[in-house]
């Protein structure tokens, strides 16, 4: 009897230690719904579930002394809930409670560099799990420290997170520099672009978009287009298939718009044809 009171206790005690946290975090932002197994091995909470990535992270890229990060992950805990960066991999999220329905997310998968002044700043985790009509994304800014550490996590807009990942690794003046990365085709396409620059041949915005260019070819960044069809449901997606096949469709149209004109003229009906079309 006396032990049934005792294992009675305990259920009891667990029960007041979670409604209390749940008190503590209320209106803390929550992550997708992941029961994990947090806390003392407590037999009243289930295995946690595999969290399920929207996508592939994107190849290595980058300076070549940084890939020793990959393959490593490096957790900080702040507020009861534990972040884990796993260098061009992915970023997540577990909230460190008793609750047996404690939420665990994927705050963003490794996609590509934040590149500022032609140097790398950071790394963009995006795609994460859904938030509302968009996904989560995190950028995880790179600073010079002694050991490779996560030091800070905040949440500056809705479901945009930022994290500071500290390295001896970016610790030398030029670790982070773009232009040695570059083979030395893409070299020579930089020099030339700084050339025209420089005589006046382009504009800013010109320059700034032939860089944004250059840095997609050496995939560095993910081009606009890629980024917004991962976005989309396939199966709406028009389905030209090549730009030949669009100009057919573009002809077709034009002669069934053409046929419908004539039509409306042999009947005395008056139209006019949008600007553009």
């Amino acid at each position: 009897m006396d032990r049934w009171r005792f294992a009675r206790a305990q259920q009891l005690l667990l029960l007041l230690l979670a409604l209390h946290a749940q008190l503590v975090l209320a209106g803390k932002m929550k992550i997708v719904e992941e029961p994990n197994t947090f806390g003392l091995n407590n037999p009243f909470l289930p295995q946690i579930n595999k969290l399920q990535p929207n996508m592939e992270p994107s190849p290595i890229s980058g300076p070549s002394h940084l890939t020793r990060l990959a393959g490593k992950c490096f957790s900080f805990v702040e507020s009861s809930y534990k972040y884990e960066f796993c260098p061009f991999h992915n970023v997540t999220q577990h909230e460190q409670t008793f609750r047996w329905n404690a939420y665990s997310g994927i705050l963003g998968i490794w996609q590509e560099w934040a590149i500022e002044n032609n140097t790398f700043v950071g790394m963009w985790m995006r795609e994460g799990d859904s938030c509302g009509s968009k996904n989560r994304q995190t950028k995880v800014l790179l600073v010079c420290g002694r050991s490779n550490k996560l030091v800070h996590v905040s949440e500056p807009s809705t479901c945009i997170y930022s994290i500071t990942f500290e390295t001896p690794l970016v610790c030398h003046p030029h670790s982070l520099l773009v232009y040695p990365t570059l083979s030395a085709s893409l070299q020579q396409k930089w020099d030339d672009v700084e050339q025209s620059f420089y005589d006046e041949l382009i504009t800013e915005q010109g320059y700034k978009k032939l860089l944004k260019t250059l840095f997609e070819e050496a995939g560095y960044l993910k081009p606009v287009a890629e980024n917004a069809i991962e976005g989309l449901d396939k199966s709406n997606v028009t389905k030209f298939g090549s730009l030949g096949k669009c100009q057919e469709q573009y002809e077709e149209l034009s002669k069934e718009l053409k046929r419908l004109e004539d039509l409306l003229t042999q009947h005395g009906i008056s139209h006019e044809r949008r600007a553009g079309v």
